[in-house]
C-alpha cells in the first residue's frame, strides 16, 4: 500500500510517500480501505518528535473509507460498509489501509466521506470536552480559543447542540473573524482583545498568554478545559490556592490517551458527532489535498493560516 511516513523527526519536508505492507486486523479490530484522512496538529507533534513514536511512523489520527476486513470478535461491520474512524491510538491514517479498534469505527449513512474524515478527531473531542469534562449545563456561557480552526469550529457548534446560552470565540487574526462567525458564534474577537464578561466554560488549545487569560475569564464555578498548546509556549503554572479561593476548575483532555483507555465511550461520542453532522447540527466544509501533499497540509497548519479542515485524498 502507499503511505506517508515520518522517516525522521523534523520539518514538514521530512514526510515521504512509501510502499508498505498493508496491516491486518487483530482481535476486536477493523481494517479500512481509506478514502480520506484528516490532517491535524497532533500529527505535526508526531513529526516534530514531541511524541515518542517509533520510526518510520505513519501518522494520521482519523479516516473515512470502507471496511476492508474485520478481525475476530467484531460484529456489525461487514466488508464494504462506509465508515468513519478514529485511528488516533496507534495512528496510521495517512495510508491506503488503516487498522483500528472496532469501538472507534462508525458506519456512515449518506455522509460524504471527505466530510466524514474531518469529524472523528475534532467532533468527538468537542462533545467529550464539553459534556464529559466540562459538564456543560443548559444556558451556560462558553469561550473557545482558536475558534476558526478545525476543533474550534466543532466546539462552537457542539456547545450550541449541548444547550449553551452564549458562545464566544477568539481568533489570531482579523481575517478569521468572519469564518468563525459563520460557524454560529455569537461574537468573535481577536485573542488579545480585552473581554469584560466572564464565562462558565473556557476551552483553550493555544496555551501561553491565552491560558493565563482563560483563568482570569472564568466565572465563579467556571471550568477551564485544556486541549493543547498550539503556541508552543512554556507551560503556565496554575496556583491551586487560586482555584480554591475563586471556585474555579482546570481540567485537561487528551484524545489519544482517552481513546486508548475508554474506547467504548469514545466510540459513543464519535457516533454522536457523525449523527449530528448527518442531521445538519455540525457543519464542516473540508478542503481536500492529495495524499502526496501531506507536507503542504502540515506547513499550512503550522503557519496558523488555515481555517476549517484540511483532508487528504488517499
Amino acid at each position: 500500500m502507499r503511505a506517508v511516513v515520518i522517516p525522521e523527526f523534523g520539518a514538514a519536508d521530512v514526510l515521504r510517500v512509501a510502499d508498505l505492507a498493508a496491516p491486518e486486523p487483530g482481535p476486536g479490530e477493523v481494517a479500512i480501505d481509506v478514502a480520506y484522512a484528516g490532517a491535524n496538529f497532533a500529527e505535526i507533534l508526531y513529526r516534530r518528535g514531541l511524541v515518542d513514536v517509533p520510526l518510520p511512523f505513519v501518522p494520521g489520527i482519523e479516516v473515512a473509507g470502507r471496511v476492508r476486513a474485520t478481525g475476530p470478535d467484531v460484529a456489525g461491520l461487514a466488508p464494504g460498509t462506509p465508515v468513519a474512524a478514529l485511528t488516533i491510538v496507534h495512528s496510521g491514517g495517512y495510508a491506503e489501509v488503516a487498522v483500528t479498534s472496532a469501538d472507534l469505527v462508525v458506519p456512515l449513512d449518506g455522509l460524504a466521506p471527505e466530510t466524514a474524515a474531518g469529524l472523528p478527531s475534532n467532533g468527538t473531542t468537542a462533545f467529550l470536552a464539553l459534556d464529559r469534562v466540562a459538564r456543560i449545563e443548559p444556558g451556560e456561557s462558553v469561550l473557545v480559543h482558536a475558534a476558526a480552526g478545525g476543533v474550534g469550529g466543532m466546539l462552537g457548534q457542539a456547545a450550541r447542540l449541548l444547550g449553551a446560552g452564549r458562545v464566544v470565540g477568539t481568533v489570531g487574526s482579523p481575517a478569521k473573524i468572519e469564518t468563525a462567525l459563520a460557524l454560529g458564534y455569537d461574537a468573535v474577537v481577536l485573542r488579545d482583545a480585552p473581554l469584560a464578561e466572564r464565562f462558565d466554560v473556557v476551552v483553550d488549545m493555544v496555551g501561553g498568554p491565552a491560558r493565563r487569560a482563560s483563568l482570569d475569564l472564568l466565572a465563579p464555578m467556571g471550568r477551564l478545559v485544556v486541549l493543547g498548546n498550539a503556541s508552543g509556549a512554556d507551560d503556565v503554572g496554575v496556583p491551586a490556592n487560586e482555584l480554591w479561593l475563586s471556585n474555579k476548575t482546570v481540567s485537561g483532555f487528551n484524545m489519544a490517551d482517552f481513546a486508548a483507555r475508554f474506547p467504548a465511550e469514545t466510540g459513543r461520542a464519535l457516533r454522536r458527532a457523525v449523527t449530528a453532522a448527518g442531521g445538519g447540527g455540525l457543519r464542516l466544509v473540508p478542503e481536500t489535498l492529495p495524499l502526496d501533499a501531506a507536507a503542504e497540509a502540515h506547513r499550512r497548519i503550522e503557519s496558523g493560516s488555515t481555517t476549517g479542515k484540511l483532508v487528504l485524498a488517499v
